[in-house]
């Protein structure tokens, strides 16, 4: 199995830039399609991005394409994702997960999850 630890959450105004990280711990991170959701209280975890195995494939929420993007090194067992033009809305717990199933943008296919990692935006 793959233990995983994010990083980088904080509070920024609205229009900021925040980059995310998740380092991987444990089985080889290359076997894993790594993905990151997010929750707000009374709210179902949200899928945000996804990343293949190899790193050429990703997907979006529609909330966020165009502005967050998601990228690995699998030299490093680092999944990041970059987020600019942050929105009060983005406002969120922000998880990473893996799975060593199929590509997918539904949470129930991810075995593996992060504690998670707090992000606020300010108005």
């Amino acid at each position: 199995q793959v233990q995983l630890v994010e990083s980088g959450g904080g509070l920024v105004q609205a229009g900021d830039s925040l980059r995310l990280s998740c380092a991987a711990s444990g089985r080889t991170f290359r076997d894993y399609v790594m993905g990151w959701f997010r929750q707000t209280p009374g709210k179902e975890r949200e899928f945000v991005a996804v990343i293949s195995r190899s790193g050429e494939s990703t997907s979006y929420g529609d909330s966020v394409r165009g502005r967050f993007t998601v990228s690995r090194d699998n030299a490093q067992n680092t999944v990041r994702l970059q987020m600019n033009s942050l929105r009060p809305e983005d406002t969120a717990v922000y998880y990473c997960a893996a799975t060593d199933g199929l590509y997918s943008l539904r949470r129930i296919h991810y075995e593996y999850w992060g504690q998670g990692t707090q992000v606020t935006v300010s108005s």
